[in-house]
């Protein structure tokens, strides 16, 4: 009698456990971005040129991974872009605000995110983009494809510092 009582409870706690898991929220990539990186990239233009970026990012996570605030600046020979955003994430979808501060330009950005990485496209008045980002450990690639300008790509490479 009491190994089938043992038996049991084993498997109620077994299924108990397994749908507590299933259950869970989806856990916020924010919380792996959180802190300065930097680093460097390219930018391409329509023309087929290329400029080497340099890039300094700080990503402030708040609440239990749910809010992120950005900072970006990169600069080339020829471009300067400082980017702010405020994002938030709530059961893989995220959404917020930017805004760039040399061109005066801001919108929304929306999108979805799962484990280390995030797609999503913003979107203004004066311009719109698909952003891709995959964080793994201390590493972070950024793709962004910007539409109606004479920038096609700018893919970045940072790293946690």
């Amino acid at each position: 009698m009491c190994t089938n009582l043992t038996r049991t409870a084993l498997l109620l706690a077994s299924l108990s456990l397994t749908g507590g898991v299933a259950l869970a929220a989806p856990a916020s990539p924010f919380v792996a971005m959180a802190g300065t990186w930097s680093g460097g990239g390219v930018l391409s233009t329509s023309d087929g040129q290329q400029e080497q970026l340099r890039c300094r990012a700080a990503y402030d996570v708040a609440g239990s991974g749910e809010q992120l605030r950005l900072n970006l600046r990169c600069a080339s020979a020829s471009y300067n872009f400082d980017l702010a955003s405020e994002v938030e994430y709530r059961g893989g979808a995220i959404s917020g605000s930017w805004s760039e501060a040399s061109r005066n330009a801001s919108g929304t950005l929306s999108g979805r995110a799962a484990g280390d990485h995030v797609e999503a496209a913003a979107r203004g008045d004066s311009f719109s983009a698909n952003l891709s980002l995959t964080t793994r450990g201390g590493r972070q690639t950024v793709s962004i494809h910007p539409q109606g300008t004479n920038i096609t790509s700018v893919s970045l490479a940072l790293s946690r510092r």
